[in-house]
């Protein structure tokens, strides 16, 4: 069977060019930046029936999201503002007589097999599947298990390892697929809840519940509020007037590789000596930056600037709330201004090429402001812009970020999306 065309370094490119849909100029684009990927939709039910032979009984779609503000916070107990994005991925799915599960992406090159009775993590060239198979993982344990195995394939146009939470995504549209195929009754927040079980047993990353539940939750025109502590979940509308463009650095961002995981080890530790002093404590939201500041004598240099970062960006996201229900979108940004700089000195999870980005952009006409979304430690840039804002305004950004680091921005523009939703 001839490949899906379309796949460069990793990433899913489109069948077609026809279902371009950037409203910006590829002249531009070329201009500021001549090895500007595009990103079409690739569709799952093609390459489903490319690849299995047979149309697909179902699909289910999730968008990716941006980190608004709130670097950092959701394991912490803390207030976090995401976005759905207008990319996402795509499940498609249909039964098998036996029991056996296959699982494939045009991104990966070959699809994994197995059985489904005793799912068990992968390694190696396979170890992507798992974030599919540990969510059948987690709707079993919780629904029951499947009566048949299942085909997947999985496709779209979200760039992976940008910030943008794709494994999210993934995990999301491969739930909605699986919870229709087989008939569970799985209302948003279990969803959610599951699928961040999954990434964090079956696939071994201890992220929040911030990017399921934004996934999970997202509007057209609106921003999602997360209490992490109690996982509620509200919508804000977004202001009139506001835009958002990603800068994807292509600094890697693989959380299981990263610094992830030690940094919620050192918010752990910063809130178990912190207890001693304020037992009421069970997260470092509980806590002011005025009590951490109290006790900065009691911590290491890296635990007081760890919870030092999480008690602050919470009350930023408490301004940003305010500012966004005034429409005030020029102290929006700054609040996002200084939230990089938190991560960037506090938190200690940027890096080179997110600051230089940042810096360039602030002060561009157009730009509220900018900061890194997601995890850090690599991947992309979030900003916060007028509709006048342009990629030619941007040209002067891309052009000195690839003198310094001798390689190309990938930018984009994209609108808040929706939430998870079965395609039919």
């Amino acid at each position: 069977m001839p490949p899906v065309p379309g796949i460069w370094q990793g990433q899913v490119f489109p069948l077609s060019f026809s279902d371009c849909s950037f409203q910006y100029s590829i002249s531009h684009l070329a201009l500021a930046n001549p090895a500007f990927p595009m990103y079409p939709s690739v569709f799952a039910a093609e390459v489903f029936q490319r690849q299995f032979g047979v149309v697909a009984a179902v699909g289910g779609y999730a968008p990716g999201r941006l980190e608004f503000i709130g670097n950092h916070v959701d394991y912490n107990g803390g207030l976090v503002i995401g976005a759905t994005i207008d990319k996402g991925l795509q499940a498609a799915a249909g039964r098998r007589a036996d029991g056996r599960v296959r699982v494939f992406s045009p991104a990966y090159g070959a699809a994994v097999e197995g059985e489904l009775a005793g799912l068990a993590p992968l390694s190696g060239d396979a170890a992507w599947a798992n974030y599919p198979l540990g969510v059948a993982w987690a709707l079993q344990k919780h629904t029951g298990a499947f009566p048949a195995g299942f085909d997947l394939a999985l496709a779209g146009d979200l760039p992976a390892g940008a910030g943008l939470s794709s494994s999210a995504a993934l995990e999301l549209a491969t739930a909605v697929a699986l919870r229709e195929l087989f008939g569970r009754s799985i209302e948003p927040l279990a969803l959610a809840r599951w699928c961040r079980q999954a990434e964090n047993e079956f696939v071994g990353m201890p992220c929040g519940l911030l990017d399921q539940g934004v996934s999970a939750f997202g509007q057209e025109d609106h921003l999602v509020l997360l209490d992490c502590r109690a996982e509620t979940f509200q919508t804000l509308p977004l202001p009139a007037g506001a835009r958002f463009w990603v800068f994807n650095t292509g600094a890697k961002h693989a959380l299981l590789d990263s610094l992830y995981a030690t940094r919620r080890r050192e918010c752990e530790d910063a809130l178990k000596i912190l207890r001693q002093f304020y037992p009421q404590a069970q997260y470092l939201a509980d806590l002011s930056f005025a009590e951490v500041e109290r006790q900065r004598a009691a911590l290491t240099p890296d635990q007081y600037a760890r919870a030092s970062h999480v008690t602050r960006e919470i009350e930023r996201v408490r301004q940003a709330v305010v500012a966004l229900e005034r429409g005030d979108l020029a102290a929006v940004g700054k609040l996002l201004v200084a939230s990089h700089q938190s991560s960037r000195e506090l938190f200690a999870n940027s890096c080179p090429e997110l600051d230089f980005i940042v810096d360039q952009l602030v002060p561009l006409p157009g730009v509220f402001g900018a900061r890194l979304t997601g995890g850090g430690f690599g991947g992309a840039v979030m900003a916060l812009t007028s509709p006048e804002f342009s990629i030619k305004t941007a040209a002067p950004v891309l052009d000195a970020y690839g003198r310094q680091f001798g390689h190309d921005v990938v930018v984009f523009p994209t609108r808040t999306g929706a939430g998870a939703h079965v395609l039919l």
